[in-house]
């Protein structure tokens, strides 16, 4: 999974990621930011596309740039190297739209076994959090490197 990724470059509070996106479209800069919310040690993982201009990230531009798998492996490399710095953290992770939030679930169904040897993942369905399954729709996840 982690095998074909983009370089990346990174803050130096490892919480802002930087890479480009290279296809279809052209070079998109696409970036992943963890950012604490309200509870002591709970980061949302922001993602989007970054415009050139104006420096705005939007995690709802859709670019079709053909390299999807390769973008979803970089946000994966991204985690490990923010629990590396914070390995106490716990992410919380959403689509920006329900198929975004599909697509993540599918590139986590598809890496699932890989993900688990690193990664405590959960889902939130309707009433609660569980342990990750396979064929369950879920509303976002929650991921905690294995300590």
């Amino acid at each position: 999974m982690l095998d074909n990724h983009y370089d990346v470059n990174i803050s130096k509070d490892f919480q802002t990621f930087e890479f480009k996106s290279i296809g279809l479209k052209g070079n998109v800069t696409k970036v992943v930011r963890y950012s604490e919310i309200n509870v002591k040690g709970f980061y949302n993982l922001g993602f989007g596309d970054k415009d050139s201009i104006t420096g705005f990230i939007s995690d709802l531009t859709v670019t079709n740039n053909g390299d999807s798998q390769k973008v979803l492996a970089t946000v994966a490399v991204t985690l490990y190297a923010f629990t590396d710095k914070n390995p106490e953290a716990t992410v919380l992770a959403t689509g920006s739209t329900e198929a975004r939030t599909r697509l993540y679930r599918m590139g986590i169904t598809n890496n699932l076994e890989e993900i688990e040897k690193d990664f405590i993942i959960m889902g939130l369905t309707e009433a609660n959090w569980e342990n990750f399954r396979k064929n369950v729709a879920y509303g976002a996840f929650l991921v905690r490197r294995k300590i």
